[in-house]
């Protein structure tokens, strides 16, 4: 069994395909077994754990061991969701407005996941606790906590005073619609103008942050 702690969104989903697929090899599953459905009433959640599956499970069947279409889960699989919490993360700090979802899950995790870390923003993530315990603790071990200060939100603003107390590093982003505050206007910040163009400035900070670690 695979215990799941301090996962993002594809790290959990892969966790519980993982504990599918070693349910499925040590023949653990009922013999009038035909069909896993997995339902998720978010739409667009729904399409992204598709494209997960795409992307990390090589068919769409599972058979038992001996048959032919039997397939073994890619190593993502099998690591998932394993030691979690000692995996090297990426702490997102931003608004968590509707109109915000697509920056978040195209202009900053999908970049951050394809670095290899996890990325958590903490309204997304499952934990038991304290919620201010639980977003300290993160910043404190995060490899870089990234600050999205569009909107000017006091909580994206707390939570970047906290990693800079920590000594964390830290990457301020913006819309370029955005007025930066008199505090922020001396730091450096990535202005984006499109959720793509986000996407690759991180790609080049984010690489750079591997390099040096």
């Amino acid at each position: 069994m695979v215990q799941v702690m301090d996962c993002d969104e594809t790290e959990c989903f892969l966790a519980q395909i993982a504990g599918l697929a070693d349910a499925f090899s040590s023949e653990a599953v009922p013999p009038f077994l035909q069909q896993i459905t997995i339902v998720e009433k978010n739409k667009g959640r729904a399409a992204r754990l598709k494209q997960i599956l795409k992307e990390h499970l090589p068919t769409e069947t599972w058979s038992s061991p001996g048959h032919e279409d039997s397939v073994a889960p890619q190593s993502r699989i099998n690591a998932a969701g394993v030691q979690s919490s000692a995996k090297p993360h990426v702490f997102v700090a931003m608004p968590f407005s509707e109109d915000m979802e697509d920056t978040y899950i195209f202009g900053i995790q999908s970049p951050v996941n394809a670095a290899g870390y996890l990325c958590e923003r903490v309204d997304l993530t499952t934990f038991t606790g304290d919620i201010i315990a639980r977003i300290r603790s993160r910043i404190e071990t995060a490899s870089l906590v990234i600050d999205d200060l569009t909107g000017a939100n006091p909580n994206v603003y707390l939570e970047v005073g906290y990693a800079w107390g920590k000594n964390r590093p830290t990457l301020l982003i913006a819309n370029k619609d955005n007025e930066l505050k008199f505090d922020e206007q001396g730091q450096r910040c990535l202005i984006y103008k499109s959720i793509s163009g986000l996407a690759k400035k991180l790609e080049t900070d984010l690489a750079s942050l591997s390099q040096s670690v």
